[in-house]
């Protein structure tokens, strides 16, 4: 059962009821349910037999990839095709790795060698994080990154959810796949109540990016964002919980995807991010096609609101590139 942590003044709380029902009257949602917890034991210690297993990549370059990885989704790989994963007891902010020792041998860092090239990643979340003996990792999102010396060959993803602290890599530096909603709090989702400039109030997520809803979606039900589509507009997964702050707790549901993980939904819509933003402030998926509109915290598409919506200029459809791309399923643009 998800346990939802509500960060809210009293004052916050009311104003969210009078928009809930200014919005579209949204029911009360269903409590997010998150998946069974992930198996696996022990923390990243002793590896298999004292081998370090992939620990030395086959090529000097450094170089982050997109794949899809059965059971997981989507992760983050190396230049061999190798899982990369993420440590909970790390920090990102400031980045810092804590696997040395025993550790660094079952969870084989991703040294820096040169210029890090990627393919699907931005650029502009790579970064460098000096360890304990000097040398540089990679980082993404400011997660250090790791393979596992039990994956031996590129697809496998063993490493995933072990000790509850392990979790392969998406390409923004967070834990993919819906194990990873076993994680530990510190990886939870947390939606706040945000001031976007020139557009107003807003969702945001725990890294401060602007959240969005898809008209096509059906409320309460399903999301019709899936493959190609979900790589343009990640969805917000619940990962374990969801704190609030500044958003009524009674607009807080989830939904089913078609990967079987659990989407959080906000007065009925599935929420996502946009890969366009790059930065906390960014909202160029507004007006995206007629379907794509960030979403206020009343659990309404921008400017829907008329308490919020007064006065207030809407901002023009954005130049959406990859998001006017068809989906090979059902020939949906989006």
């Amino acid at each position: 059962m998800l346990r939802t942590r509500i960060a809210v003044s009293v004052a916050a709380a009311a104003a969210g009821l009078a928009v809930l029902t200014a919005c579209s009257g949204v029911e009360t949602a269903q409590p997010v349910v998150a998946p069974a917890a992930a198996g696996g034991t022990g923390g990243g210690q002793a590896a298999n037999n004292g081998q370090v297993g992939n620990a030395a990549p086959a090529s000097n370059e450094s170089k982050l990839v997109v794949a899809d990885v059965a059971d997981v989704g989507q992760v983050l790989t190396d230049q061999n095709g190798m899982t990369l994963y993420r440590f909970d007891k790390d920090t990102a902010k400031p980045p810092k790795s804590n696997c040395d020792g025993d550790c660094a041998k079952a969870w084989p860092p991703m040294l820096a060698t040169g210029d890090v090239q990627v393919q699907g990643v931005d650029k502009n979340m790579v970064g460098k994080v000096t360890r304990s003996d000097g040398t540089e990792q990679i980082t993404v999102g400011g997660w250090a990154l790791y393979r596992y010396a039990k994956d031996t060959k590129p697809g496998d993803a063993t490493g995933q959810g072990v000790g509850g602290a392990w979790y392969a890599a998406n390409a923004k530096g967070g834990k993919a796949g819906q194990a990873a909603a076993a994680g530990s709090e510190a990886g939870g989702v947390k939606l706040s109540a945000s001031k976007i400039d020139g557009l107003g109030e807003a969702i945001t997520d725990q890294n401060g990016m602007t959240l969005y809803l898809f008209q096509k979606d059906t409320k309460k039900k399903a999301s019709a964002c899936n493959g190609d589509c979900a790589k343009t507009w990640p969805p917000v997964l619940s990962n374990g919980k969801v704190e609030l702050q500044g958003i009524d707790s009674k607009l807080l549901g989830s939904i089913k995807r078609q990967d079987g993980s659990e989407q959080v939904t906000i007065g009925g819509w599935p929420v996502y991010t946009f890969s366009k933003d790059t930065k906390p402030g960014d909202a160029n998926g507004q007006g995206v096609n007629g379907t794509w509109f960030v979403i206020e915290p009343a659990g309404c598409k921008l400017g829907s609101n008329p308490n919020t919506a007064a006065g207030q200029q809407q901002a023009p459809a954005a130049d959406s590139g990859a998001g006017t791309s068809t989906s090979g399923s059902g020939g949906t643009t989006y």
